[in-house]
C-alpha cells in the first residue's frame, strides 16, 4: 500500500472542530481508506475540542493524518505542553469523556513532546485486521 499524508493549520477556534471533522471524513474517503470513517471523525473531533477548550483562540492547531501499511494516524499538535487525561467518569461532570472515548475506540494512541508543545495521536487498523 502507498502512504499518503496531509497536515493543515486552524485557528484554536470552535469551528474547527467542525471543519477538522469534515477535512478527516474527505480525506479518508478520497483516500479510499477501508478504516471506520465515523470513528476517525468522533476521535478527531474530541483532539481537537480539546485544544480549543484549553488553549482558547491562542496560537495554532495542526492537524496531521498519515495513512501508511494499512494503519491510520491521526494527530492533533498545538502549543500547550500540557497532556491530556483521560478521567473517570462522573454524573457531575458534564465533560471530559472525550479521552475516555479516544482510548476505548482507538487501537493505540499516546501523546508526545513536540516543538515547545504536545502531539496527541491515535491509530486505527483497518476493520478485519
Amino acid at each position: 500500500m502507498s502512504s499518503r499524508n496531509a497536515s493543515i493549520d486552524l485557528p484554536p477556534i470552535p469551528p474547527s472542530v467542525t471543519v477538522s471533522r469534515h477535512l478527516v471524513l474527505e480525506l479518508l474517503r478520497a483516500w479510499d481508506a477501508p478504516h471506520d470513517r465515523e470513528d476517525a471523525a468522533l476521535l478527531v473531533t474530541e483532539l481537537v475540542a480539546n485544544v480549543v477548550d484549553h488553549v482558547q483562540g491562542e496560537g495554532v492547531l495542526t492537524l496531521e493524518l498519515a495513512l501508511s501499511d494499512d494503519w491510520l494516524r491521526i494527530a492533533v499538535v498545538d502549543g500547550s505542553s500540557v497532556r491530556p487525561v483521560v478521567h473517570e467518569l462522573a454524573l457531575d461532570r458534564p465533560r471530559g469523556r472525550g479521552m475516555r472515548m479516544v482510548q476505548a475506540i482507538a487501537d493505540r494512541w499516546g501523546a508526545e513532546d513536540h516543538g515547545g508543545g504536545k502531539r496527541v495521536w491515535f491509530e486505527l487498523r483497518p476493520p478485519g485486521r
